[in-house]
């Protein structure tokens, strides 16, 4: 699965993608954003693919009705598995219509051993911004009458890399080739070629490491680039 990311330099985010964020956002680093804090996120969606849009990580289908069902939803939301997309009612209609991408300079994952947990930090080889395919979708909500924009990131199964950390579940979230993110977000895809797009990343060209688990901490701050520090686990053998 995939319930954490990080944004190092959200400025350069603007060249990588040829895309401009609005005059009136402020976004800072962001060292670990967590999906169940429900955050605002910096989207390039299919509607305009010239300028960034702030979606809620989450996703509340249109057709949800009243306020308590889409804050009950979009916690089952965060992330929409690639193999049941077409069939998901909260998905079927975004996989088709709305779909983006999420900007990441990299991920955290857990590795069960021995009965406990430990994080990952995971990147790409070069340390280069990447797109993670998502969906996303407007809900009117029904008490304010304000549009509301939020979005899922796909995950797909595991590449070997991701099987050996993420090895309880095995799945990542889907990356997507520099040179095939504009055709994501082409209108005209067909459920064919939108499938054939969901694949793992190559391992060859991502790396992982692990951190300490300040990243659970209750009382220090976790979007803070301490977290981002190699840690070691003496206990932990190594993934090869």
């Amino acid at each position: 699965m995939c319930y954490s990311l990080t944004l190092l330099e959200p400025d350069t985010i603007q060249v990588r993608y040829a895309a401009r964020f609005p005059s009136t956002w402020e976004i800072q680093p962001s060292y670990y954003v967590n999906a169940f804090s429900l955050p605002a996120y910096p989207v390039l969606a299919d509607i305009d693919k010239d300028e960034f849009h702030l979606m809620y990580w989450g996703l509340i289908p249109y057709w949800v009705k009243t306020t308590e069902d889409a804050e009950r939803l979009r916690l089952q939301t965060m992330n929409a598995r690639s193999e049941t997309l077409f069939e998901k009612p909260s998905f079927r209609t975004a996989i088709k219509k709305r779909r983006c991408l999420i900007p990441a300079d990299g991920f955290f994952e857990w590795r069960g051993y021995q009965g406990k947990n430990y994080p990952y930090y995971i990147h790409l080889k070069h340390h280069e911004i990447f797109s993670i395919a998502g969906i996303w979708d407007i809900w009117k909500n029904p008490e304010t009458k304000e549009d509301i924009r939020t979005f899922s990131v796909i995950t797909c199964d595991a590449n070997p890399l991701m099987a050996k950390i993420h090895n309880k579940k095995k799945r990542m979230p889907v990356i997507l080739p520099k040179d095939v993110e504009m055709t994501w977000l082409d209108k005209e895809l067909t459920d064919t070629k939108i499938q054939h797009l969901l694949q793992p990343y190559p391992e060859e060209e991502m790396q992982a490491y692990t951190i300490s688990k300040r990243i659970t901490s209750t009382t220090q701050e976790r979007n803070h680039p301490e977290v981002l520090e190699p840690y070691t686990y003496p206990e932990l053998p190594s993934i090869g």
